[in-house]
């Protein structure tokens, strides 16, 4: 199924959130049309939409159409109301930092704004229609940075998908990919299957289809033995949660392919925009990480596969220690170790 190039993830139309249906992919290609903020938090739940970036742009946009339909109440319900769909916006994911962030960030303008619920509700659009376009901007500038670091020719492994679908536009892990390629480099990519979602095989394979860059799917328990033969370059993965030391929540398995990639002298790149660095945790301890249903676990496309009554123990994500991590890639440029400094300073730049 071929999507145009240029389709944003996530995006505002004439008071309805756009968003592609990412549930359905690679099979069919699907844009959902929301209007109502419920519609966006059980999108973001059920991960229609996926991403930390995406997910916060998403949030911000759910915000301005509770915004709308706030204004249809009592000026004095205006507020109550806002804060009411934003808190159950935070409520639908709680690792990917970039969903409080966005929603903080939001709130902060309705909260200061003083010209009355109209004023306030256009002041909400107008901050998360900068969102979507700094998050493009910021995807393809952490994108050229990345790109320097990859090889002139060789392969490079990703874990989940960090391209496109997982921001509003360009990606952020595929995205340095994609930047290599779109210069001139000669790149082949290892999408790792992604258990158990398997994000990796539905969603970034086919993005490297449409964008004509060479992939190959291979299974989460292959990464060893391509490193082993000298066969990956690099690894560049996205990140759902950045703790200031560096220590990163990534989707379940990173952890797993940094250790073999140091063991094997690889390189291991984390991209992602510095919304996704959580400066008040330390490190990695403190981030919290979701656990989803165990039918992720034992069904496949709705068929059982697990015996019934089987125990699982489904966490969406791990951390993946600073001391694994070659090099952090921001919109602002490479942070390398160690990363409490050089992750400050690129905040404040």
């Amino acid at each position: 199924m071929t999507a145009p190039k240029d389709t944003y993830t996530v995006a505002w139309d004439n008071g309805t959130v756009r968003m592609i249906d990412q549930r359905v992919l690679p099979e069919r290609f699907e844009v959902l049309e929301l209007t109502d903020y419920r519609e966006v938090a059980d999108a973001i739940r059920t991960m229609a939409v996926r991403g930390a970036p995406a997910i916060g742009v998403a949030a911000a946009l759910g915000l301005a159409l509770a915004a709308q339909e706030a204004l249809t109440g009592p000026s004095e319900w205006f507020l109550p109301r806002l804060r009411q769909a934003a808190e159950l916006l935070r409520g639908t994911r709680p690792t990917a930092v970039n969903l409080f962030w966005a929603i903080d960030r939001v709130m902060a303008v309705a909260e200061a704004e003083r010209g009355g619920p109209q004023a306030t509700a256009d002041a909400v659009l107008t901050e998360a229609h900068r969102m979507l376009e700094e998050d493009v901007q910021a995807n393809r500038a952490l994108g050229a940075f990345g790109a320097a670091l990859l090889p002139e020719e060789g392969h490079v492994l990703t874990h989940c998908n960090a391209g496109s679908l997982a921001t509003v536009h360009y990606g952020t892990a595929l995205g340095v990919i994609r930047a290599g390629f779109e210069s001139g480099r000669k790149l082949h990519v290892w999408a790792d299957e992604t258990r158990p979602r398997l994000q990796g095989m539905k969603l970034t394979a086919w993005e490297c289809r449409e964008l004509g860059i060479p992939c190959t799917i291979i299974s989460d328990n292959m990464s060893g033995s391509l490193m082993l033969q000298r066969r990956v370059d690099a690894v560049v993965v996205g990140a759902d949660r950045i703790a200031a030391n560096g220590d990163t929540a990534n989707k379940i398995g990173t952890y797993g392919v940094a250790v073999l990639a140091r063991a094997h002298g690889i390189p291991f790149y984390v991209a992602a925009p510095l919304s996704t660095i959580d400066f008040s945790l330390s490190d990695g301890s403190q981030i919290p990480i979701e656990e989803r249903a165990d039918e992720e676990m034992t069904h496949a496309s709705g068929v059982r596969l697990a015996p019934e009554g089987a125990l699982v123990y489904n966490p969406a994500f791990d951390v993946t220690p600073a001391e694994y991590v070659t090099a952090i890639i921001t919109e602002r440029g490479v942070a390398e170790p160690p990363f409490q400094q050089s992750l400050a300073r690129l905040r404040a730049l």
